[in-house]
């Protein structure tokens, strides 16, 4: 019997049963991360079951040159996973009545060129704009580190898109850091502050934020690593780091499970926008997965990855099991999307664990 199937059973004898398939299920857990244990760059893996925590551990080290061990507190800079805040704050002030989705980009980025003219809130949020990638026209060499304004420079010098809005997907960064910029514009606010205000304090993420340089500091943080030869070398920022809006919030297992259990309520958004946020809107460039607005939609799941120089990260929710899997690690290898589906097939009988 598949070990999923089993620990199924035994959960469905008794309380005590319960527990003795959640040890089971920890102990393969540890068995799959392994390979994140010792002193090498790590990784914190949480498991939340009917709003509950089931599993959070931590594995190897937050900071490899200071011997910094990872645990369930560490803050990771999330990469893509920020997309996910970034949507959330156009909600909350489309709720405000302070946005519609329908409105042109041009309506709160005016210096924009002729060519986003048709480009709405919508397209952004779900990576059909066709707006040129910045990393694409930066400047060869850049050194100094651009700012989600830099990127609004970048884009009012480009001419055209890579195709009309509406009529394809292209997963864009440039969008999210847009996005950002209309955040700003719309309440006033800077974007660091706007989630902090409006969604990290609500909701008790009390070391979540977007990092800002000269700004409040990471506690507890990660610092992201690469592998070079038999071992790691830090490679925590690049150029595009301090970018938020596409991936510039730090947080940990802990505060993410308080943003877990937001999505199942109107603590933050009424039921029509969160289904709006969890809706596949457009096909990907991956079979069987849409974008919702930043998130991945792909049959019983929602999930975004991120990755970014010296991180990767993933978070996957089964909303309709109550299950979510979050894995979040300071190094750049491997991918943890596939873990964390194996990890997910241990409690959610006949989940395909997927490619190991």
């Amino acid at each position: 019997m598949r070990l999923a199937a089993l620990l199924s059973a035994m959960a469905l004898a008794s309380p005590v049963a319960a527990a003795a398939s959640d040890a089971a299920a920890g102990a393969e857990v540890d068995a799959i991360m392994r390979p994140y244990t010792g002193a090498v760059p790590g990784a914190s893996v949480l498991v939340l079951r009917e709003g509950a925590v089931v599993l959070e551990r931590a594995y190897g080290l937050a900071d490899v040159e200071q011997g910094v061990a990872a645990t369930p507190a560490t803050n990771y800079r999330l990469a893509s996973v920020t997309k996910q805040f970034t949507a959330a704050a156009i909600l909350l002030l489309v709720q405000d009545g302070r946005l519609q989705l329908e409105d042109g980009i041009r309506k709160w980025l005016p210096s924009l060129p002729r060519a986003a003219d048709a480009i709405t809130l919508r397209h952004l949020l779900t990576h059909s704009s066709g707006l040129v990638d910045y990393e694409d026209v930066m400047a060869p060499g850049t050194t100094t580190q651009l700012r989600d304004a830099d990127v609004l420079g970048l884009l009012e010098q480009q001419q055209q898109t890579y195709f009309f809005p509406g009529q394809g997907y292209r997963y864009s960064n440039s969008g999210y850091a847009l996005l950002a910029l209309v955040v700003e514009r719309a309440s006033g606010q800077d974007f660091a502050g706007f989630l902090q205000q409006r969604i990290f304090e609500p909701l008790g993420m009390a070391q979540s934020l977007a990092h800002v340089a000269g700004g409040p500091p990471v506690a507890d943080r990660a610092y992201g690593h690469s592998a070079a030869g038999e071992g790691w070398i830090r490679t925590d920022q690049s150029p595009t780091s301090a970018v938020l809006g596409d991936g510039g919030v730090y947080s940990s297992i802990r505060d993410l499970a308080r943003w877990d259990a937001a999505l199942y309520d109107d603590r933050l958004l009424g039921d029509a926008l969160r289904d709006l946020m969890f809706s596949g809107w457009v096909a990907t460039d991956a079979p069987g997965v849409r974008y919702g607005f930043g998130w991945r939609v792909s049959g019983d799941s929602v999930w975004h990855s991120g990755e970014t120089i010296g991180f990767r990260n993933v978070l996957i929710r089964y909303p309709r099991q109550r299950l979510t899997v979050v894995v979040l690690s300071n190094r750049d290898d491997p991918e943890p999307h596939a873990l964390a589906r194996r990890i997910a097939a241990l409690y959610l009988p006949g989940q395909p664990e997927g490619p190991r």
